[in-house]
Order: C-alpha cells, then structure tokens, then sequence
C-alpha cells in the first residue's frame, strides 16, 4: 500500500508524536538522522521543535508520508537556503521512512514527493542533501537521480575511532 504525501500538514499534537516516534524509532534502528542510538523522544525533541521553528519562520517545509493506517511512516524537511547568492537551491533535511515500513520503496517514493514539492517552490532549480558515509546512502540517493558533489573525510564523529565521511549530493530539477 502506498504512502500518502502531505506537505506543510498542521501540526498536531498527533503529528508531533509521531514525528518524535518515528526520528526515535529510525535512530535506533541505526539511522543515520542526526544522533547515534540509543536515544529516547527527550533526546529528539529540541531537535524537533527547532524544525518547527523554522517552519513557523517559513524556512522549512516539513513533508510527511502516513502509511494506510495514518500512522507517520516518513518525513523530509524542505529548507530554504538563507545566503542571497544560493537561493536558488534548497536543502533536504532529516529524510526518514520507518523501519518497519523500509523495503517497501517508500524510500524512492519520499524522494519523489521531496522532488515534486520542491518543484512547487518559484526559483529552485535544485535539491541539496548531505549523508553519513559507510552505510551505503550515497548509492541509494544517487540511484534516485542524485549525484555526489563533494565529500569531506571523517567530517563526522559518531563516537570515538569511528569518523565517517560528510557526503554533499545535488539532484537538479532544471
């Protein structure tokens, strides 16, 4: 059954909890989202409400995927770039499908819905994203059309002898 895409839904107290289960559930599982396992809803939830911050700003968008039971299976934070000379292009941030729900291409379809949303916005003409090295996300983006631009060694710690690799890849939409 296919996820159903919404973007900029309102946020509920439902969502928000959802959202927190599922950054929970993804990092735990050993996503590679923003924190290294084990982490609770406590530790996601600044995180969390910075997003909703910047959405409040109208710096980001938040796209959320609910699975056939309304539960929040995915999400991918749209984020407009700030800088006068790069406003070109946005970020996509926090791109996550459940572990429950992975292997299903709800992975390929929440990059399609990333891709259709940004193409919705006047004067972007590309997608930029960043992935952790040595986990094999760069090749599951790039066969999403994503290419690697750049990559900074070891630019990420995830804990002490363990540094891997800060990956820049570029979908363009023009």
């Amino acid at each position: 059954m296919p996820l159903t895409f919404t973007l900029d839904p309102v946020v509920t107290p439902e969502l928000r909890d959802g959202i927190l289960d599922l950054w929970t559930d993804v990092t735990n599982a050993g996503g590679a989202v923003g924190f290294v396992p084990p982490v609770t809803r406590e530790d996601i939830r600044p995180g969390l409400v910075r997003q909703f911050v910047s959405m409040a700003e109208e710096r980001s968008r938040l796209l959320v995927g609910h699975d056939e039971e309304g539960g929040v299976a995915a999400t991918a934070f749209l984020t407009f770039n700030t800088h006068h000379l790069m406003t070109h292009w946005l970020w996509l941030y926090t791109v996550m499908v459940h572990p429950r729900h992975q292997g299903k291409g709800y992975g390929r379809d929440l990059l399609a819905a990333a891709e259709r949303s940004a193409r919705t916005v006047d004067g972007i003409e590309a997608i930029r994203l960043a992935c952790r090295g040595g986990l094999g996300l760069e090749r599951f983006y790039a066969s999403c059309g994503y290419k690697e631009v750049g990559r900074v060694p070891n630019a990420i710690r995830v804990a002490p002898g363990d540094d891997r690799d800060d990956i820049i890849m570029l979908l363009p939409l023009t």
